[in-house]
């Protein structure tokens, strides 16, 4: 796949794998996983995709900290026992989507760094703070950005706070990732004191061969 073909494909959700003829026996897991992407994409509209002013679904994360003690909560768009599938793990407490490349269309912002934009879900486990970054050498190459956090950043911090009651185990973001050309990103996940690192294929997919 070229980086042009890939730069001019408009994103909406994390790629899906393509179901073929036999997609009426995917496992009940595949539907879990086409549930969020509904969900996730329906939060917002393709026009508003890149503002990052998506309004909390029913049960979302509240739009401040309720104890006053930490960062204020960011804006999640619904609750999950578990990531769903099609979905890796990142350390513990952050999952990413599993599609080899995330389809990017021109963004329209003026940061020449935040050219082109995907959009994808972020999921949190719910009552940390994670806070996500750009490989060191990407900061001019790549933004971020997750729940209404404002403009697309090199680095943000997304604070999955637990809903009432307590029963969420994971929150999903709305949000994505910035790219000046279809490239594979290498972002930076830390929470708890553990730092990972995921190569996500914006517009591109990765190489197998890229370290992790």
């Amino acid at each position: 796949m070229s980086a042009h073909a890939g730069a001019t494909r408009p994103p909406r959700v994390p790629a899906l794998p393509d179901p073929g003829a036999g997609s009426r026996n995917r496992p009940v897991a595949w539907w879990g996983f086409l549930s969020l992407v509904v969900v996730l994409s329906a939060c917002t509209s393709a026009g508003d995709s890149r503002r990052h002013a998506t309004p909390p679904a029913t049960g979302a994360a509240p739009s401040t900290d309720a104890s006053g003690g930490g960062p204020p909560c960011t804006t999640s768009v619904d609750t999950l026992p578990a990531p769903p599938a099609g979905y890796r793990l990142v350390g513990e407490d952050v999952a990413v989507p599993d599609a080899p490349v995330m389809s990017a269309e021109t963004s329209g912002e003026a940061d020449p760094a935040a050219r082109l934009f995907a959009k994808w879900g972020l999921v949190v486990r719910a009552g940390t703070v994670v806070d996500l970054r750009v490989a060191p050498g990407w900061q001019d190459k790549a933004r971020l950005g997750w729940g209404g956090t404002g403009t697309p950043a090199a680095a943000v911090t997304v604070h999955a706070c637990a809903p009432e009651g307590g029963q969420a185990q994971w929150m999903a973001f709305v949000g994505g990732t910035w790219v000046a050309q279809a490239a594979c990103v290498p972002l930076i996940v830390t929470s708890n004191g553990q730092t990972d690192r995921v190569n996500v294929g914006i517009g591109v997919p990765c190489k197998k061969t890229t370290a992790p």
